[in-house]
């Protein structure tokens, strides 16, 4: 579950740490010097956020269900962004008369980092503590509830099997703990059958999802090893491949999952390799172009996501964005 926390007053700092910390100790990252990385970094994430950029906004997300224990700290920001980015990273460097220690420190105590800045939009950074590296497939998210519900609506998973990639994005009809418990329950059925072809994982959600209220579904099923995505969706739930000349929109039925009998259709589409495969609800309009963030696609996924919605959130509904990176570094 991604906690999600505005930083707009120095008192939240203390609340986005303590949070963190308890992230750190469900994750077992209880030994060494594991929680006190987590504290300075998040310290360090939510004092910049107030220094440089006016405030922003901090999600926590545990690892262990995406790629081995540990916490992600995604923070995003409207600010004045960055103009050396580089030089920003050396101690002793501060815009703002302090000692200009941040960033150099949020590095040294991550197991990852990366960051994308661009002058008068803001910035957004992705700091991870985790007892191992990475798994070699990257997948980041961010997820975020409508103004005055404590949980999403959304809900987003994925799997590896058998050396492939499968995604799956839930938008559960409405909004609070009922849209909440409907997407849980498409990606519960999902998780089940994560070895099937999308367009029977979607026939499986729609049976279990008969329970719920309903919710939109996507489900894309990504092989490296014979170069194509099959996907198949649900209701509005957007899912874009790039890579290529150009995105490819990949085609969704309309329909509600669980509610009535939508039209099962599965497609095919050639993998570009490398890759990003972006999924969202629409909490997200789908005007986006990455071609308006010079460098974006070569960051991580997390970052990709973060950026995504601070430049296209409907700010009226639930949002969830998804991206998977696939092969090399774009």
């Amino acid at each position: 579950m991604t906690l999600f926390f505005p930083v707009d007053d120095a008192s939240r700092v203390a609340e986005v740490r303590r949070a963190g910390e308890r992230i750190a100790r469900e994750e077992d990252l209880d030994t060494g010097s594991a929680i006190p990385n987590v504290s300075l970094v998040i310290t360090e994430i939510c004092t910049n956020l107030m220094k440089h950029a006016g405030g922003g906004e901090v999600f926590l997300s545990p690892l262990s269900a995406r790629s081995g224990p540990g916490i992600e700290i995604l923070a995003v920001d409207g600010g004045p962004g960055i103009s050396d980015i580089n030089r920003s990273f050396a101690d002793g460097y501060s815009t703002t008369d302090t000692a200009g220690t941040g960033l150099g420190a949020i590095t040294r105590r991550s197991t990852e980092f990366d960051i994308y800045s661009q002058p008068g939009k803001g910035t957004v950074l992705v700091a991870r503590i985790q007892k191992s590296q990475a798994a070699a497939t990257r997948v980041g998210a961010v997820l975020k509830p409508i103004r005055g519900e404590e949980v999403c609506g959304d809900g987003w998973a994925f799997a590896q099997p058998s050396g492939a990639l499968a995604l799956i994005v839930a938008d559960g009809l409405g909004h609070g703990v009922m849209a909440a418990q409907a997407s849980a329950e498409a990606i519960a059925a999902f998780r089940r059958c994560v070895d099937y072809a999308p367009a029977t994982v979607l026939a499986k959600v729609h049976v279990s999802a008969r329970s719920t209220r309903g919710s939109a579904v996507a489900v894309a099923h990504v092989d490296p090893s014979k170069a194509k995505v099959r996907y198949a969706g649900i209701g509005n739930i957007s899912g874009v491949l790039i890579g290529g000349n150009k995105p490819v929109l990949m085609i969704s039925h309309n329909g509600t999952a669980g509610y009535h009998s939508p039209r099962l259709q599965e497609f095919e589409y050639p993998l570009p390799s490398p890759a990003l495969i972006i999924m969202h609800s629409d909490g997200l309009h789908t005007s986006w172009n990455l071609d308006d963030y010079p460098g974006l696609r070569r960051r991580d996924p997390s970052v990709i996501a973060g950026v995504l919605y601070r430049d296209a959130a409907r700010n009226r509904d639930d949002v969830c964005v998804t991206v998977a990176k696939i092969g090399e570094s774009m």
